[in-house]
């Protein structure tokens, strides 16, 4: 890449229209034709600052640029004076671009796939255009960069030697509980993206199911506007209510406590048999989830399950 210094720098002849240039601090930087084949460009989460310089070259270089939407692309394109050719390749209409890309791709071309933010394939489904592109031996090429996973990862002070990315909890209540049973099993901090419009009740059943665990909310990384809240699950679910709804979210939760798996299953119920004689099940189970670490949906399923053996067990008496 030969970029002009401010000293010597003159505008691109107008007898090269062929040339592919870009617009580093306001300096024209002439960009090398990329190499053919696929090149996976990770762009800004919000902060258009946030792109590489091997990713602005790659971007001018290239044929064609697939993103999702070519309005978003073309913010970042215009910003850094790059003339490309943008074509929509999203989920709607993958089937029918993808044989398209992969001609291209035969004819020797080079095509950039980018999402709208942070790093394709992640959260997104470009995986079956590489697994093609792969297939039909044409060169597949990672430029790495941004990523809100990452971005929220070191943002949250959690323990990030193991972490587990479930990407979009489901939209209906039932649902989302239930996946997040599952996801309280798995021994690593736990990193999630939500939409606004569900960030109140998500971070409800979190605290509901998950327990007490300290948790981050990251909103807007990268812009103006970024804020991250951390707090134990149970304190972000009761100020939910005051967290500005506008914005990608980006919640990280820390791993079970190592004291939940202190306590054995029959000590549990032998300490819920106890309680549940001198107290109410909802109280019962707030002492045991916080002796316990374990999740309050586990516990108060086992507070109920053994409050009705106690019950049979009178009647029959």
């Amino acid at each position: 890449m030969r970029a002009k210094s401010a000293s010597s720098a003159v505008p691109v002849s107008a007898s090269e229209p062929e040339a592919r240039t870009f617009l580093v601090a306001g300096q024209t930087v002439i960009a090398r034709r990329a190499t053919p084949g696929l090149h996976l460009v990770a762009t800004p989460i919000g902060n258009l600052g946030d792109i590489t310089l091997r990713a602005l070259e790659t971007l001018a270089g290239v044929d064609v640029i697939a993103c999702e939407d070519t309005r978003i692309t073309h913010r970042l394109t215009e910003r850094y004076g790059i003339s490309a050719q943008l074509k929509p390749y999203h989920e709607h209409n993958a089937a029918q671009a993808r044989p398209k890309i992969l001609e291209k791709l035969a004819q020797g071309g080079s095509v950039a796939l980018v999402s709208d933010a942070g790093t394709p394939l992640i959260s997104d489904p470009g995986y079956k255009l590489v697994r093609e592109a792969y297939d039909a031996g044409h060169d597949v090429i990672a430029l790495p960069g941004a990523s809100a996973v990452l971005a929220a990862l070191a943002l949250a002070a959690l323990p990030t030697d193991r972490f587990f990315f479930d990407g979009f909890l489901p939209a209906k209540q039932g649902a989302r509980r239930s996946r997040l049973s599952e996801l309280a099993t798995i021994d690593a901090t736990l990193v999630l993206f939500e939409a606004g419009s569900r960030i109140h009740n998500s971070l409800r059943d979190l605290a509901d199911v998950l327990g007490n665990r300290d948790a981050a909310v990251c909103r807007e990384l990268t812009k103006l506007h970024q804020e991250v809240r951390r707090a134990p699950l149970a304190v972000l679910a009761e100020t939910a209510e005051t967290l500005d709804t506008r914005g990608e979210f980006v919640v990280v939760i820390g791993p079970p406590d190592p004291k939940a798996q202190a306590i054995t299953q029959d000590a549990l119920d032998d300490w819920l048999r106890d309680a549940l004689q001198r107290d109410s099940v909802k109280d019962a189970v707030a002492q045991a989830v916080e002796i316990s670490g374990r999740p309050r949906r586990e516990i108060y399923a086992r507070a109920l399950e053994l409050s009705r053996q106690r019950e049979a067990g009178d009647d029959e008496d």
